[in-house]
């Protein structure tokens, strides 16, 4: 076997690994292409040195580095933290009646600094109406209207 071989190998898993990585869409959290990255760096080095320990070397001096230290910072970047905004954030909240809820009269209601359109999420004759000052929990949003309760 001749001794550019292992740096060439590391070079190409490498390369295929980041490959892989962006295809399945940093399904990994980016620990495929980094330790990819890893590998290819040090087979590139590798083969500009001649030397395969010095290529084994650099990618495992790499990978541990990756894995050692900047792993868990990384990581901590790429979570998603899902910030209700528009209408889901309006789902749940509580609002004070404006106008008068009645059935089959909607009427206006306060959520935080916002006035929406209201109605009662049971619609039917005999639900009690609500008055203004009232507090009433948003059930559900059709269009621009809250159904409430």
């Amino acid at each position: 076997m001749k001794p550019q071989f292992l740096n060439w190998f590391l070079l190409i898993v490498g390369v295929l690994a980041f490959v892989i990585e962006v295809l399945l869409g940093a399904a990994t959290g980016f620990d495929l292409a980094l330790l990819g990255a890893s590998l290819a760096t040090g087979g590139a080095v590798g083969l500009l040195a001649g030397s395969t320990k010095v290529g084994l070397f650099s990618a495992g001096a790499l990978a541990f580095l990756y894995l050692a230290f900047f792993r868990r910072r990384i990581r901590a970047h790429l979570v998603v933290t899902r910030t209700r905004t528009n209408t889901d954030a309006v789902l749940g909240r509580t609002g004070v009646v404006t106008d008068r809820i009645a059935p089959h009269e909607p009427g206006r209601i306060r959520v935080g600094d916002e006035v929406w359109r209201a109605r009662l999420v049971h619609d039917a004759e005999g639900e009690p109406a609500r008055e203004p000052g009232a507090t009433v929990v948003v059930e559900s949003i059709e269009g621009v209207t809250l159904n409430v309760r």
